[in-house]
């Protein structure tokens, strides 16, 4: 799906440690990017990270920062910027989910909000002052098809700051357009990370048959195919796209409107 390599370009990929976010490091990598791994607290899981980087011949550093203190991400960025001489790509990966509704206790949405929301927003700034100059720069959301309408319960709060996320892609897109920055989302389905299977035998069976039959390809996603997505966007040949939600599902059919 890649068009146009990014050799020598400069990513920084929030939350790279596990799951969607280690696939995209990977990936990126692969494509002779060099990779800040971001992490918040498996420094093992990150340096394994950057090891496999490195044994196929890819440049890539570990940083811990928690995107929801705009005076670790600031440290990040900086760092970032001694060490490879800017930054070119920034994957905003980092996020959390506490499963609550409208009725739920209001400070599981604060910590969401702080990470998922406002965690972009400071990485975001950060890697602007170094994008806006030089004119280039690709930012690469990672949402949720729970923004978009999907029926799954207790997932209310956390939809609430995935929406959020696609609303600034869109304003971002806008108004950094004349800068040559392109700003796009990704909005992942049911994703089998090790977070997301870590539950009792047999109920994660009862999920995945449920989720397998209202998914026209029949099966829940794998990291890599979040990470495939990130590497076009984050690729020369994705120049003229900005500002798009792009829905990497499956084809989900339980939404409550597709309506646009």
């Amino acid at each position: 799906m890649n068009s146009g390599r990014s050799s020598g370009r400069v990513v920084i990929v929030t939350g790279a440690s596990r799951g969607i976010g280690r696939a995209i490091t990977l990936k990126l990598g692969s494509l002779g990017i060099r990779v800040v791994c971001n992490y918040v607290a498996n420094k093992e899981m990150a340096e394994k990270v950057i090891s496999d980087i490195r044994e196929i011949g890819g440049e890539a550093i570990a940083i811990r920062a928690d995107v929801s203190s705009r005076q670790e991400v600031e440290y990040m960025v900086e760092e970032t910027v001694r060490i490879f001489g800017g930054v070119d790509i920034l994957v905003n990966n980092a996020g959390i989910l506490i499963r609550g509704g409208i009725m739920s206790d209001p400070t599981i949405f604060d910590r969401m909000v702080e990470v998922n929301v406002k965690g972009v927003i400071h990485c975001t700034s950060a890697c602007l002052r170094y994008m806006i100059p030089k004119k280039y720069g690709r930012i690469i959301n990672i949402a949720s098809i729970a923004a978009l309408g999907t029926t799954s319960r207790d997932t209310t709060y956390y939809a609430m700051t995935k929406g959020a996320i696609i609303t600034l892609t869109k304003r971002l897109a806008f108004e950094l357009g004349e800068y040559g920055i392109t700003v796009n989302a990704v909005a992942p389905g049911f994703t089998g990370t090790d977070m997301t299977l870590n539950r009792p035998p047999q109920e994660l069976e009862n999920i995945i048959k449920h989720l397998e039959s209202i998914t026209a390809l029949r099966r829940i996603g794998r990291p890599e195919d979040i990470a495939e997505v990130v590497g076009f966007l984050a690729s020369e040949g994705a120049g003229f796209i900005t500002g798009q939600i792009i829905s990497v599902d499956g084809g989900r059919t339980d939404f409550f409107s597709r309506s646009t």
